[in-house]
């Protein structure tokens, strides 16, 4: 507290200003990607899709005086390469909205604009957002991107704060080019705070109108050892209550904490992490989906939880434990080549058939990014995850085997 005092007293003298056309930069991503879903529970069928999507971002530098304006654009646009009537529709998927005959829509395209204004090291905007908060995360890991409209206002006045806020009232879903998801209105805001080189902080909350309101606290801790090693531990957690007509339509409770801690070490090429997550309360920990399907609404990847992958682990009650090894072999093998492999398991998932589900995964990724020459930062990923659920848990959770190929090559136009 003392050192935010401190430094409150020193006003940001404001970032660098070169103009609303030499600070301008136009950036692409070209992503194809393809997930399939083989599951096996009886009755569920086995769902895939593929995909080719161009994302390009515009972004103004702002114009000189003490109150700078500028504007941003970003416009996407996706064609289905593979999974038409029978395989899409998996919410978990989410590349190609249906129609209503069931088919997959053949392509996509969605854009958006932005308004905002700067004085000094304070930013506020007004139309396509799309938010990187733990409380509210626009999902970007599928084709194209989940964006949001509204109001949104960052603040870096003070060194090593950083504030956000926002009052969003439309959500447009990352498979669709309707605005209209349902949302009706979406407030949130918080900071984040580095209180030195070790630890940082965070705290924000959220309301979304007629479904819950949400809090969530984030602790960092990083300490060096020796020459090549690295100690980390990192807790995060969420407390949310939903409105009581919200959870009535889920049948369900109305609270849940949920809260996670990860034990990170670091030592040369490899990290080595163990984690705990726990979920308590009268129901899971609810996030993502869309109003108008009966999800929140509030982001895709608004689970800033250690055990997160293809499961969540975030059933009601559930406990789970992570062992996880990741390791860089730009030395061993190949420059830009890296491997993850986690196993998560959860047990004591409480649903109507039982006070004891249990469920079980088996994660592992290989990445590789481009390191020079003309294809300088493609980088192509492979991911394969086993999930098995028992069938006390079905009601929550789905077992099956997950593949997911994915490609990306960022290149800047201007």
């Amino acid at each position: 507290m003392a050192a935010l005092c401190a430094q409150s007293a020193v006003a940001s003298s404001g970032p660098e200003n070169n103009g609303f056309i030499e600070d301008s930069h136009l950036d692409v991503l070209l992503r194809n990607a393809y997930i399939n879903r083989d599951y096996k529970d009886n009755g569920v069928r086995d769902r895939s899709e593929w995909g080719q999507g161009i994302i390009a971002t515009y972004s103004s530098g702002f114009t000189r005086g003490p109150v700078g304006f500028g504007v941003d654009a970003i416009g996407q646009y996706a064609v289905r390469l593979d999974g038409g009537r029978g395989r899409s529709g998996a919410g978990g998927i989410d590349f190609f909205a249906q129609d209503q005959d069931g088919r997959a829509k053949s392509d996509l395209a969605k854009f958006g604009a932005t308004a905002k204004m700067r004085f000094s090291d304070t930013v506020l905007s007004y139309g396509t957002q799309r938010p990187i908060l733990p409380i509210l995360y626009a999902d970007e890991s599928r084709l194209l991107d989940e964006t949001y409209t509204g109001f949104m206002l960052n603040s870096k006045e003070i060194a090593g704060l950083d504030i956000s806020a926002g009052y969003f009232t439309a959500e447009q879903r990352k498979s669709d080019d309707s605005h209209d998801s349902g949302l009706k209105k979406l407030t949130f805001g918080g900071a984040s705070y580095q209180f030195n080189d070790q630890i940082s902080g965070a705290f924000y909350a959220s309301d979304v109108q007629d479904v819950l309101n949400k809090q969530y606290l984030g602790l960092n801790f990083q300490q060096p050892l020796a020459a090549g090693q690295r100690f980390a531990l990192d807790f995060n957690g969420y407390n949310s209550r939903l409105d009581q007509d919200y959870a009535n339509q889920l049948g369900t409770g109305r609270s849940n904490t949920i809260w996670s801690l990860a034990a990170s070490y670091v030592w040369d090429i490899h990290t080595f992490k163990v984690a705990y997550q726990q979920s308590s309360g009268s129901t899971g920990y609810n996030y993502g989906g869309y109003r108008n399907q009966g999800g929140v609404g509030d982001g895709g990847s608004t689970i800033w939880l250690a055990n997160s992958y293809w499961s969540d682990f975030n059933g009601e009650d559930e406990r789970s434990w992570q062992l996880a090894w990741s390791v860089d072999l730009s030395g061993l093998v190949l420059p830009g080549l890296s491997y993850d492999v986690a196993y998560v398991r959860g047990d004591n998932i409480k649903t109507a058939q039982t006070s004891n589900g249990h469920e079980h995964e088996f994660f592992n990724q290989l990445q590789y990014k481009v390191q020079d020459g003309l294809a300088k930062d493609l980088k192509l990923k492979l991911r394969y995850s086993a999930l098995r659920v028992s069938s006390d848990a079905a009601a929550y959770n789905v077992g099956g085997n997950e593949i997911r190929v994915f490609a990306e090559y960022p290149f800047s136009l201007m």
